[in-house]
Order: structure tokens, then sequence, then C-alpha cells
């Protein structure tokens, strides 16, 4: 049995249209994917997350705080639908967190949670 390489202009591929149709379709659908840009920074004190949420009003958002871990969902009928959760090294403390809508854009200011020390000193006899 011979095998042979054919010649570059025979080369074809079996379904040219079809390949790039497919292409295109990948991209519309990317491109038309709502974008989620966050922007998180830290410092030894807090969290401060920033978030692009355009045609949504203070009052058509819920945050919710469980632990570590940082909900952000829109009521039923605002004109937009954000649902997303994000999940922080360190527990959230409720109490000295911050949240603002100004302009679009959506900051939370998260305070870390020191965990109590829990060390004991002991005396050397």
């Amino acid at each position: 049995m011979f095998f042979s390489t054919a010649p570059a202009g025979f080369r074809h591929p079996a379904y040219p249209t079809a390949a790039r149709s497919l292409e295109r379709f990948l991209s519309e659908v990317q491109s038309a994917r709502p974008q989620k840009s966050a922007v998180i920074e830290q410092d030894e004190k807090s969290y401060t997350l920033n978030f692009d949420m355009p045609g949504i009003g203070k009052e058509q958002l819920t945050i919710g705080i469980e632990g570590s871990i940082v909900r952000i969902e829109s009521k039923e009928g605002a004109p937009r639908q954000y649902k997303a959760a994000y999940e922080l090294p360190q527990d959230i403390d409720a109490n000295s967190s911050d949240a603002r809508l100004e302009n679009g854009v959506l900051t939370l200011k998260l305070g870390k949670l020191v965990p109590p020390s829990r060390v004991t000193t002991l005396t050397i006899n």
C-alpha cells in the first residue's frame, strides 16, 4: 500500500463556509453578552469592589453578605438583570461595610472581619 501527499492546490477544507459561519456566530454571541466589569482592590482593613451597572437604580439592587461571600442581584422588574456572587479570602464585617451607586457604578467598601485572637500566655515556672 502506498500513500502520497496531495499537492497544495488540491487541499480544501471539508466545510469552509460552515466553519466561517460558526466563527461569526460565536463572535456575535460573545459581543452581545453583557460585559460584567469588576475591579477589586484591598488594603489591610477593607476590600473595595467596583461594578459597572448602567440603568439600575439603588432600589432595584440587593446585596447580601454571608461570611466571605458577597451576592449582588437585581430585583424582579429591573430593566437589566444582574446576578453574581464573589468569594473573598477573608470574612466580611457587615457593620463596617458600605455600598454606593453613583452614575451607574456600584462601589462596595467591605470591612474585613478581624478574627479574635485565641492566643493564651503561659507563665513559666
